[in-house]
């Protein structure tokens, strides 16, 4: 049997736990040993994303003295997936020694959904999720990490799910973080367009693969009280 790590990271483990249980429920599905990385919290993205390099650092130790560069790490995160891709490698130059843990992790990081279709080539996982939906596909995920076709095909093997098109879907939802402090007003803007195209497109659910779009979404559509979930990728598939 296969092993993998699963790290869920702090949006999941404080706002959205049901997404870990979700994505790992999916793995041993799919006949994979899972191995949580508990003793780890936060990659250090938002952190880093504000200038605080020491804070990131400290964070971006604590995940690579949890993980195992021997196995895969699946991260139900896009974002997350694409700091430690991708941008350890500008946040620890400075230290040697994590940078060349970050370099031997490197090879074995991977987004849920990048995992499922790239790496075990699957795409019928067994779920079953009887309402219209709409993909968001997170800024993250389609830029910097370019998964663009996995989780759509992912969706459309779900039994009883119809997908949804709506327009500018690959339209940012406004939430970026820190970008939503900083700059409320653009960034509401942005998830009233957003918003807009999802409620039209009739979907009662809106599906992505970043917790901080769902996030985002979710709040929005809560205020407005319109009658559409938010729900993470892993959540779908995990649903008999």
């Amino acid at each position: 049997m296969s092993e993998i790590q699963l790290f869920a990271g702090c949006l999941a483990q404080t706002s959205f736990p049901q997404v870990a249980e979700a994505a790992n429920e999916v793995m041993i599905r799919l006949g994979l040993r899972v191995r949580r990385l508990s003793a780890a919290f936060c990659c250090g993205q938002m952190a880093f994303n504000d200038g605080l390099r020491h804070e990131a650092t400290a964070l971006a130790r604590r995940l690579l003295d949890a993980a195992d560069p021997r196995l895969p790490l699946v991260l139900p995160s896009g974002s997350c997936a694409a700091m430690v891709r991708i941008f350890y490698s500008d946040l620890l130059a400075g230290d040697p020694e994590l940078a060349g843990k970050a370099q031997r992790l490197r090879p074995q990081v991977f987004e849920f959904s990048e995992y499922l279709t790239r790496v075990l080539k699957a795409t019928d996982v067994g779920a079953r999720f009887e309402h219209p939906v709409a993909y968001h596909p997170s800024c993250h995920l389609t830029r910097e990490l370019r998964i663009t076709d996995g989780p759509p095909a992912l969706l459309k093997c779900v039994r009883g799910l119809t997908l949804c098109e709506f327009e500018k879907s690959e339209e940012c939802c406004g939430f970026g973080g820190l970008f939503s402090v900083k700059f409320p007003h653009i960034s509401a803007a942005m998830l009233e367009d957003k918003i807009a195209h999802i409620s039209a497109s009739g979907a009662k659910a809106v599906i992505s693969c970043d917790l901080g779009c769902l996030m985002q979404i979710g709040g929005g559509l809560h205020r407005r009280k319109a009658p559409i979930e938010v729900r993470h990728l892993a959540e779908v598939l995990a649903s008999r």
